[in-house]
């Protein structure tokens, strides 16, 4: 429970840092929303001011003479100079006068057109006419000469542009009869507000990279330091001991100092070894070979069942769910195992898998993988991250090359929804309310330790009150009988649906009781692990149908 409580308080920890994270995110954005508001509030403000002192140096009720006057007039080149001078000391790309195709406003005709000298593109030559460039403009336009509005904005940072991203600033240029005669344009490029909006989201990206960074890290850290690291040297130590069957000269327990079922582990593999240790070298002594293996494993076997769950009912005060499991090993201890836990008040674990080989070495292993996925399930992961992160763990130091297939699934018990994940495992068997026991043919992942980098996907199922999800490991479909017929998936789904509404400790008696009537007295070969889960809704008392 020590485990469990640090492991809560940790995920709370970093949960306040997420949601930190988050509002970081949700506040640069904000600022980076209001930081371009501004910028473009400034552009605008003095692109408008640039073309109303550029509309003062016409005389608006001359606008015809000078579209008569072919560009060539004194008073046509001293405004256009007056005119190109404010173009280049304001800052502006283009500062253009033009009259619109009033019909329908498709063509512009330009009658003063200026450009900053430091702007690669090309003035427009007096009475140049061009089409209008979109849809845009010419609704602009009309609104200038129809005096809807005093003022106009074209911003264009999207799309196909030919002069990189700007905005052009439109007012009418009115006579004394108050009609508006021409319309004066200034265009200012975006450069400066990009380069500011890049700077301005590098700052925010660092910064969120960072405050990311130190969260990964710190998480790791901790992560490495209590469980990882733990775990690996755990693991070392039961490969290790599998392999040379000698005392280590230092003690688990000495090199992990947790206090809680890590450090509970490491006392009993410790206890465990001495026991075994002594075992060995008294029974030497005294009797043969064949004793002494006998007594060590009868230990083991202690042990191994000790790790199990074994109390029924499991969970007496959740009405929602009945569970059951068992495990009859082929030898005395076996590499088989199924786990079940609560991660939450609202989520169910269960697990089922079988360790490759027999005897001590599978045992071992098989503990060490039963805490490694109960851990990583406990930090509220998916199934296929569970299975991801014990790949990679076991994968770390498996030197044997011992694998292990795998079935886990998280009910979410308010809601029924079941998500599950296959390391090379037999197919999980469903039965809804009112209907069969039937396979599910999920999809496999590879098994557990045989590659590093191996990633599972997972899946969803939705059990309804009534409903029953049976698992269990190869050895029950494998079965072998004297005459080397093997008890097969149909002879299981018929024990099954003998007796389909039974609890879920009878359907499992019932398959154990086929295949024994299968065998007929014939040598187990295989361990026998089953599991199964009625479902009965988050409510007690609810419509079984």
């Amino acid at each position: 429970m020590k485990l469990l409580k640090r492991h809560a308080a940790v995920k709370s920890i970093f949960g306040i840092v997420l949601l930190l994270v988050i509002f970081s995110v949700i506040v640069s954005v904000i600022g980076y929303n209001g930081f371009t508001d501004a910028l473009m509030a400034q552009y605008a403000d003095g692109a408008f001011l640039t073309a109303e002192t550029a509309a003062g140096l016409l005389d608006a009720d001359r606008i015809d003479a000078y579209a008569q006057s072919g560009g060539t007039t004194e008073e046509y080149h001293a405004i256009w100079e007056r005119m190109d001078r404010l173009c280049n000391s304001s800052g502006a790309t283009f500062i253009y006068l033009i009259q619109p195709d009033r019909t329908d406003y498709g063509h512009i005709t330009f009658l003063f057109s200026t450009i900053n000298h430091d702007s690669e593109y090309s003035v427009y030559s007096f009475g140049y006419v061009r089409e209008t460039t979109n849809d845009e403009y010419r609704e602009k336009y009309r609104a200038l000469y129809d005096l809807e509005s005093e003022k106009e904005l074209v911003i264009r940072d999207k799309g196909y542009i030919e002069t990189d991203a700007h905005i052009t600033a439109m007012i009418g240029v009115k006579g004394s009869d108050g009609q508006v005669k021409a319309i004066l344009c200034v265009q200012r490029q975006m450069d400066v507000m990009a380069h500011g909006r890049q700077k301005y989201l590098r700052k925010v990206t660092m910064v969120l990279v960072v405050l990311a960074l130190l969260v990964i890290v710190g998480q790791s850290l901790f992560l490495h330091r209590t469980l990882l690291q733990p775990l690996r040297l755990i693991s070392e130590e039961a490969l290790r001991f599998s392999a040379d069957g000698v005392l280590p000269q230092k003690k688990l327990k000495r090199a992990i100092r947790n206090e809680d079922e890590i450090g509970e582990l490491a006392s009993s593999i410790d206890r465990m070894e001495e026991q075994i240790q002594s075992y060995v070298e008294n029974l030497t002594r005294i009797t043969a070979e064949k004793e002494r293996i006998g007594t060590e494993l009868a230990l083991a076997t202690r042990i191994q069942a000790d790790i199990l769950p074994n109390i029924y009912p499991a969970f007496p005060d959740r009405a929602e769910f009945d569970i059951y499991a068992s495990m009859d090993p082929a030898r005395e201890v076996g590499g088989d195992f199924y786990d079940f836990f609560l991660v939450d008040d609202d989520h169910l674990c269960m697990v089922i898998a079988d360790v490759s080989g027999k005897g001590v070495p599978a045992a071992l292993f098989m503990m060490a993988s039963k805490i490694i996925l109960a851990n990583n399930a406990m930090m509220g992961k998916s199934p296929a991250q569970v299975l991801t992160d014990t790949n990679a763990a076991i994968c770390a130091n498996n030197r044997e090359e011992m694998f292990v297939t795998v079935w886990l699934g998280i009910l979410e018990i308010s809601t029924g929804r079941l998500t599950a994940a296959n390391a090379g495992h037999e197919y999980p068997v469903i039965r809804r309310a009112g209907g069969p026991f039937e396979l599910f043919k999920d999809r496999h992942g590879l098994v557990i330790g045989a590659m590093s980098a191996s990633k599972y996907r997972e899946y969803e199922l939705q059990l309804h009150p009534g409903d029953k999800l049976f698992v269990y490991t190869d050895g029950v479909p494998e079965a072998t009988a004297a005459d080397n017929d093997m008890f097969g998936a149909e002879r299981m789904l018929a024990a099954l649906n003998g007796q389909p509404d039974g609890t879920p400790e009878q359907q499992l008696k019932a398959v154990r009781r086929a295949v024994d009537d299968f065998m007929q007295g014939a040598e187990q070969f295989d361990d026998l692990t089953m599991l199964c889960l009625q479902y009965a809704g988050s409510h007690t008392g609810m419509d079984m149908e």
